[in-house]
């Protein structure tokens, strides 16, 4: 009889973004080793309370279904009970937020099991330090989150980073065509994406190109939502570059794989990050990367190694690398985009969740 584990993560596809993304991935990669049970926020009434992720694992949705405003609120009290149900020897909570609080609440209605959290995010402190000493084991997903654990009592949390699907990305590689020019942002519009670095960076790297008589049929393609939208559309028409900027929205997998390979050059230059998934898809993809170095980030990259790295809010280093992408002069963007996907090669996911497998193994044996 394989061991029972159950994931807390408040989101869930068709929420989930790059945080979340270990709470799939890895019951995904070792279904066959343990028996999995996800629970989330239900977030809308159309989702059912219990469902099944690809066919393999079993998912248990909490709360009114009213929208996850409501339910991520309600799921640090619901899912400790939707975990005493399901009896669990391990409990591994994703993201010391919603989830994390969860896994607290844990201590009191299901004790017997070993708890693991996972840290995500570098965005929020609230109850933080309380969360964090609660586990009996805790994972960080970059050096910057490890510090912070140990700044909290935990000097024991174990670095494991984020995972991309490699065989998902090669597959959208092979039947997609690279357009000649297309840049792309992936990820939510809020404001500390610096998605507006972004606009004004790409508006004079085409006014660059424009006085230089350079033609060059450039577009930017934004995939993602968020609160900023409305504001990031006004301003690509205040920089009179609409016609050169497409929002396509949330793009789900495995369809943003495909916006991956067919864009030449991915920039991403957020003000803060944990990590940066959509970094090592992009280069998986052979994309060449912009980056801010913020965060996990630079875990992951180094400037002029197999990405090009600007500082926050650098608009004339962001349109610098960007022409030089463009242009291809002396062949920087083919000479990169090779080092990349090489880079990413070591982030797959079956690799990665083995390491998690390692430490749920140890905690197994604790309570053996």
């Amino acid at each position: 009889m394989k061991p029972r584990i159950v994931i807390l993560s408040a989101f869930l596809t068709p929420f989930r973004s790059g945080a979340e993304a270990c709470a799939e991935e890895v019951p995904l990669a070792l279904v066959d080793q343990y028996d999995f049970t996800i629970v989330t926020a239900r977030g809308r009434r159309s989702l059912p309370k219990r469902d099944r992720l690809q066919g393999k694992i079993d998912v248990v949705r909490v709360g009114l279904g009213f929208g996850l405003g409501i339910d991520k609120w309600l799921f640090p009290f619901l899912a400790p009970f939707a975990v005493r149900r399901l009896q669990p020897q391990i409990i591994h909570a994703v993201l010391e937020t919603f989830a994390g609080l969860a896994l607290v609440f844990c201590r009191w209605t299901f004790p017997s099991a070993k708890r693991m959290l996972t840290l995500q995010t570098t965005n929020r402190s609230f109850l933080k330090g309380m969360i964090v000493r609660s586990a009996d084991q805790v994972t960080a997903i970059s050096s910057v989150l490890i510090n912070k654990a140990a700044e909290l009592g935990r000097s024991d949390a174990v670095l494991i980073p984020n995972g991309i699907p490699l065989t998902a990305i090669h597959s959208a590689v092979e039947k997609n065509k690279r357009v000649s020019g297309r840049v792309l942002f992936v990820g939510r519009l809020e404001k500390v994406k610096g998605v507006d670095v972004l606009l004004k960076a790409f508006a004079m790297t085409l006014d660059d190109l424009k006085k230089a008589n350079i033609t060059k049929d450039a577009l930017l393609r934004i995939a993602g939502d968020g609160s900023q939208r409305r504001s990031l559309e006004n301003l690509a028409r205040q920089l009179n570059i609409a016609d050169r900027v497409t929002f396509l929205g949330y793009v789900p997998s495995p369809q943003i794989y495909d916006e991956y390979a067919q864009a030449e050059i991915f920039c991403g230059l957020s003000r803060s990050e944990a990590f940066g998934n959509v970094f090592l898809e992009a280069q998986a993809a052979g994309c060449v990367t912009i980056f801010t170095q913020v965060g996990g980030i630079s875990d992951i990259h180094t400037h002029g190694k197999a990405a090009w790295g600007v500082q926050p809010d650098d608009v004339e280093g962001t349109k610098e690398a960007l022409r030089a992408f463009l242009l291809d002069e002396e062949g920087i963007r083919t000479q990169f985009a090779a080092k990349a996907q090489s880079h990413a090669q070591a982030y797959d996911w079956h690799s990665i969740a083995a390491r998690y497998g390692s430490l749920y193994d140890r905690l197994l044996s604790r309570t053996s």
